[in-house]
């Protein structure tokens, strides 16, 4: 009974780092820069950006704005219930916006981060562009990025600034989602 009791403690502890660890984001350099900002696609809702992709676009074309990237490579393939893919979605959005329709470029097949990764770096590789500050959510980028740095990808982190995850009731369902996606990410590199 000892001997289970403490492998449950030591399970709740290494859970409980791994949930600090994911909450305290990677560090980011506020001045860094790269060829493209790699929003990570997050789903549509009447084949519009939801709030949460709508928040990683706007961040994005922030980016853009302040020159610190060239182009936007917008990720995320299209649902059964949704005419527009995600990133077919984000870029109408980004063009009303003011973005160039030239500076954009999508990969609407992924439907997955770890896809969103592979897609990206081979649209991006295709147009001879090399670096990325990846946009997403300050809880999805630890994950992101160790996916990113085992693709070989030359990446950088970005996290939105605003986020629709503010509040406990939204945040904790989040993080332990990505406490999960983790460790599945770990054991299966998915």
């Amino acid at each position: 009974m000892k001997a289970l009791r403490l492998l449950l403690l030591l399970a709740a502890l290494w859970l409980a780092g791994i949930a600090i660890w994911i909450a305290t984001v990677p560090e980011e350099n506020d001045g860094a820069s790269a060829d493209v900002a790699l929003v990570l696609g997050a789903a549509v809702d009447s084949d519009t950006p939801s709030p949460v992709f709508a928040a990683r676009l706007d961040h994005a074309i922030a980016l853009y704005k302040e020159g610190r990237v060239a182009k936007l490579m917008l990720t995320g393939g299209r649902s059964d219930e949704y005419s527009l893919s995600e990133a077919a979605a984000g870029r109408e959005y980004a063009i009303a916006r003011g973005v160039a329709a030239d500076d954009i470029l999508i990969d609407e097949n992924s439907r997955t981060t770890r896809q969103n990764l592979l897609e990206a770096q081979r649209v991006m590789k295709g147009e001879g562009v090399e670096t990325a500050l990846v946009v997403s959510d300050p809880l999805h980028l630890r994950r992101a990025m160790q996916m990113a740095q085992s693709l070989g990808l030359e990446a950088q982190p970005s996290a939105t600034p605003h986020t629709r995850y503010r509040s406990w009731q939204t945040k904790v369902p989040f993080l332990l989602r990505e406490v999960y996606f983790v460790h599945h990410s770990w054991l299966f590199d998915q």
